[in-house]
């Protein structure tokens, strides 16, 4: 079992995990009840870069709740940026794929992680539409709803089922289609739904073999990242070294089939 940060054990983790899926589950209820009316939509950096009322609203609950039992730590939120240093940070997507909810598209969710002296050690993934809740703890395992979670035990590329995503400048994803080009057809199937942190989840949960995209914010994947790790999966950089919010791109599997797909996506040689 690995080493906690001094101040931590067991106890203090449960406690965060529960204060997270209460701020969760208060967004969650944002999400819904918005769901269908108006939702303030606006573009951010670009056309296809969303952000509603919803998005606004969901991240004001979650800060909300976590300051009042956290009122020392960090807060890192996808709409209004991090507040201060501190050893302790939580980080939050309120609504990871906005695009989909604006547009009525049931695969979108609630993220939320605690990282304390650089390691994700609390995630959870709220997704909205389905209602299924993903938890994890590090060294605790990874679970939705209860249900312990471990990624599927595939060892070819030919019989996995892979997803990816898009970000959302131009330059980025003219870099992704020859990758998704090249692996679509060595593939069983290639997915692209369009919520990172929820395509983690599902890795974890071995409803897909990897997952692999460009330029993702500590957001989009701080919870998804330790929902596979606990699951028994691997998350790289383009190097092919652990994960870190510095890399360009991410790919995150199984572990059987990660060297493989590593050689078929060419991730390091496509990093300019």
């Amino acid at each position: 079992m690995s080493e906690l940060p001094n101040g931590f054990d067991d106890a203090t983790l449960r406690e965060a995990l529960d204060v997270a899926i209460a701020a969760a589950d208060a967004a969650a209820r944002i999400h819904r009840g918005h769901q269908g009316g108006p939702m303030g939509v606006r573009t951010k950096s670009t056309d296809i870069d969303l952000v509603t009322e919803v998005d606004t609203l969901s991240e004001e609950a979650i800060r909300s709740i976590l300051a009042e039992r956290y009122p020392d730590h960090a807060f890192l939120g996808e709409e209004t940026g991090q507040d201060v240093e501190a050893r302790c940070r939580w980080i939050v997507d309120p609504l990871d794929g906005t695009v989909n909810y604006a547009h009525g598209f049931p695969f979108y969710c609630v993220s939320i992680a605690l990282e304390v002296d650089s390691q994700v050690l609390v995630a959870v993934v709220q997704d909205t539409a389905h209602g299924e809740r993903f938890t994890a703890m590090r060294s605790h395992g990874a679970f939705v709803d209860g249900r312990r979670l471990r990624v599927s035990e595939t060892t070819d590329p030919r019989e996995s089922m892979v997803s990816t995503g898009f970000s959302y400048d131009a330059p980025t994803i003219e870099r992704n289609l020859p990758v998704l080009n090249r692996v679509l057809p060595r593939t069983r199937g290639l997915r692209r739904a369009g919520a990172a942190a929820l395509d983690l989840c599902y890795v974890a949960a071995g409803r897909v073999d990897a997952f692999w995209e460009y330029r993702l914010n500590a957001w989009d994947v701080a919870a998804g990242m330790l929902m596979v790790r606990e699951a028994g999966g691997s998350v790289t950089g383009e190097d092919g070294s652990p994960y870190r919010w510095d890399h360009q791109a991410m790919l995150a599997s199984n572990g059987a089939v990660h060297a493989k797909l590593m050689d078929l996506l060419g991730l390091d040689r496509t990093i300019a």
